[in-house]
């Protein structure tokens, strides 16, 4: 998910914006409607416990998936 908040707001909560980048989003930062810069996250090759965050990161801003779209896919894996 991407976050756009203008320069003010962002000074004012900096360390909430980090936090949330570090928990894998993006922000955008404006001046008025002008994005002038993104905050994202450094990845760290060698970290498991932050590709562990990172991919639970992604699975929290994934959509669910229904059991009859996993039936669905089952079935469709056992055409070919």
């Amino acid at each position: 998910m991407t976050i756009t908040v203008k320069v003010g707001e962002a000074k004012t909560h900096l360390s909430n914006l980090l936090a949330k980048v570090e928990a894998g989003e993006e922000v955008i930062i404006s001046r008025g409607n002008n994005p002038i810069a993104k905050l994202s996250r450094i990845p760290k090759t060698n970290d498991l416990d932050a590709l562990i965050e990172e991919v639970r990161a992604a699975r929290a801003r994934a959509k669910p998936v229904t059991t009859e779209e996993i039936v669905a896919w089952k079935h469709d894996s056992h055409r070919y």
